[in-house]
């Protein structure tokens, strides 16, 4: 098993944001926007439901790093930290799914 966390990916993309390295496809995306960047996301989470759908195991998988280094980035530029949306998860499995979405009315 990876010792690699999502909080490492986090920490990477925050570094590279500000990156004035021309070859920075995170510093790109930061540049372009919560826009280009949230086109990113959608284009990738849908990548991931084709693979998933269509059974391609591997693709699931790199589609799926894709859609997480898409989330952070647009995390970021929402001025959001992964610590949030973890605090959030973990808020809503105190109870059961079903419960949690009864209360969100």
């Amino acid at each position: 098993m990876t010792t690699f966390t999502l909080a490492d990916l986090e920490r990477i993309v925050a570094e590279r944001a500000t990156s004035t390295d021309a070859k920075s496809y995170t510093a790109s995306l930061y540049a372009k926007g919560i826009g280009k960047a949230s086109q990113k996301l959608g284009e990738e989470a849908v990548e991931t439901v084709i693979a998933a759908v269509s059974g391609d195991t591997q693709g699931v998988v790199s589609e799926s790093a894709d859609l997480l280094y898409h989330l952070l980035v647009v995390l970021g530029l929402s001025g959001v930290k992964l610590d949030a949306v973890l605090a959030e998860l973990e808020h809503r499995t105190a109870q059961t799914g079903l419960e949690e979405k009864a209360a969100r009315g």
